[in-house]
């Protein structure tokens, strides 16, 4: 693939429009078990600064509908939330008219973030380094974007597909096969399905482009653990099972097959590796 990230938050865009769905095809926002595990995540990370500081401003990117961005102020955060999404941006603009404690902003290219010069006690990413084609130099950069001693905290992204064991990786892409029948419009899905078994991807198709790494090999979830560890104490990863369907999702969860994957990242470097600030 030659695309740029630019043009992949472009089909991105384009298909996170006004009226679009984010619990549907999102496990970890239709399933009850997981948004319980992230709010209780998430809850810790802020109480934790709070305690410390008595203060906790964190940096959400990718908000969604801002399911978790409820969670962060539930806890006792101040949230600044970026969207690559115009139409989300504008619901959540609405949504927190007048929320003191919650900032907003349109962010087209995903790299305003990084010309503000602002830094956070912690960074959120859920649902979000799957869409992103380099995701460990994104990650690289948002940690300088954490204050000394903060956190980083990334959720529900699929597990390195040529490091699962085999009944997990059958497990994770049958379930959601069997999930997707039932969702229509099955001769574009089948035609993408048979041209990635052959290894061919699409530079035009937002299928192709929007869940980047779904479709291909999944996310390195050591590379990234690797990365986080030279600008945090301490970085734990963790694995869960999680699919698009009520039914496999409670069936399968006893059998703890990690198909996806979080990171929580705490105490920030006081330096970056070098001496850098």
């Amino acid at each position: 693939m030659t695309e740029e990230p630019s043009s992949v938050i472009a089909s991105q865009n384009a298909s996170h429009g006004e009226g679009h769905d984010y619990v549907k095809g999102s496990p970890h926002l239709r399933h009850t078990v997981l948004r319980s595990m992230i709010d209780d995540q998430l809850r810790k990370l802020v109480r934790e600064t709070i305690e410390r500081q008595g203060t906790c401003h964190v940096l959400e990117v990718g908000a969604g509908h801002g399911t978790f961005t409820d969670f962060l102020l539930a806890a006792g955060a101040k949230v600044t939330v970026t969207e690559a999404s115009e139409a989300s941006a504008t619901m959540l603009k609405e949504r927190y008219a007048g929320h003191d404690d919650v900032a907003v902003f349109y962010d087209r290219s995903g790299e305003d973030i990084f010309a503000d010069g602002e830094h956070f006690d912690g960074v959120v990413c859920a649902s979000l380094l799957h869409h992103i084609p380099d995701y460990v130099t994104f990650v690289q950069r948002l940690s300088g974007l954490v204050q000394p001693g903060g956190w980083f905290y990334s959720v529900q992204d699929p597990t390195y597909y040529p490091r699962r064991p085999r009944r997990v990786h059958l497990a994770g892409r049958g379930t959601f096969y069997a999930w997707r029948l039932a969702q229509g419009d099955l001769k574009r899905g089948l035609g993408a399905f048979l041209r990635r078994r052959k290894g061919a991807y699409s530079d035009t198709d937002p299928s192709d482009l929007v869940e980047y790494h779904v479709v291909r090999q999944g996310v390195d979830e050591l590379a990234l653990e690797a990365e986080l560890a030279q600008h945090f104490d301490d970085v734990e990863v963790f694995t869960y099972w999680s699919t698009q369907s009520p039914v496999f999702q409670r069936l399968l969860a006893p059998a703890h097959l990690g198909t996806d994957f979080g990171l929580i990242a705490r105490k920030r470097h006081e330096t970056q590796p070098g001496g850098a600030a």
